[in-house]
């Protein structure tokens, strides 16, 4: 680590992609709060509380555009130096009908923005942790979903793309054997973002509260239990986790 990223008080480097809302807003606060300086990737502004310059930046662009990972790769190894954790958090959710009656349109934007998403911020991030000073201590992050492991009434367009970030990561896992850098899916349950707002539309309900029925915890989650639990996963401690998923779901059952 360079002298100048001590200076800052900077422990690790971590790039964030749907970084202004929801779970990616709220990882991003906790590996700052961890001590991180974290460099977040969103089509939207950065929220208000999360732009310190010392520690965060922000990349305005869609995960779908390789150059837009790979300038915010850039950014973080200009800044400060070294990219320790990268978390594929940005995703889209659409629904509401059986696969039959599902669009081309709508499959054709899942799996470009839940699965090409995560895709380009690995192909963007691995290369530069292996080259960076500590490669046994990076690691890749893809959050997936309870979706990832189940089938959903009416969203198989989107269980689809969550199984497909599954089996990206179990890829990616091989391919890093014995390099030290490691990869990880969290799969949440129903969490407090407007994904779960939009969800509760798709099913045509008025309150989000009804999915508390599908987890064993009986409540919703709030996005800072999963960004605590993605945090782990970025750690070094972390590694441990390599190639598996982690199901932060309070128990989902569908």
């Amino acid at each position: 680590m360079s002298e100048g990223v001590v200076s800052q008080g900077v422990a690790r480097v971590a790039l964030v992609t749907g970084a202004a809302g929801g779970i990616g807003s709220a990882t991003v606060a906790r590996l700052v709060s961890d001590g991180y300086a974290v460099v977040g990737v969103d089509l939207r502004e950065a929220p208000l509380g999360t732009t310190d310059p010392d520690r965060v930046a922000h990349v305005l662009g869609d995960v779908r555009d390789r150059e837009v990972l790979d300038r915010a790769v850039a950014l973080a190894v200009g800044r400060w130096g070294r990219l320790d954790a990268a978390v594929a958090a940005a995703a889209v959710i659409a629904g509401g009908q059986p696969l039959w009656d599902t669009r081309d349109a709508e499959l054709a934007e899942l799996l470009d923005v839940d699965v090409r998403g995560v895709w380009n911020t690995a192909a963007a991030a691995v290369p530069v942790m292996l080259d960076g000073p500590e490669p046994g201590g990076c690691r890749f992050v893809a959050v997936a979903s309870a979706a990832g492991s189940h089938g959903i009434f009416h969203l198989a367009a989107y269980t689809t793309a969550k199984h497909a970030v599954v089996g990206l990561v179990r890829g990616l896992a091989a391919d890093l054997v014995g390099t030290g850098v490691t990869a990880v899916a969290v799969s949440p349950g129903s969490t407090r973002t407007d994904m779960l707002d939009a969800t509760a539309e798709i099913y045509g309900v008025p309150d989000a509260q009804v999915f508390t029925s599908n987890q064993l915890l009986r409540r919703v989650l709030e996005p800072d239990e999963v960004a605590a639990t993605i945090a782990f996963c970025c750690s070094v401690d972390g590694g441990v986790l390599n190639g598996s998923v982690v199901h932060a779901d309070g128990g989902f059952r569908p």
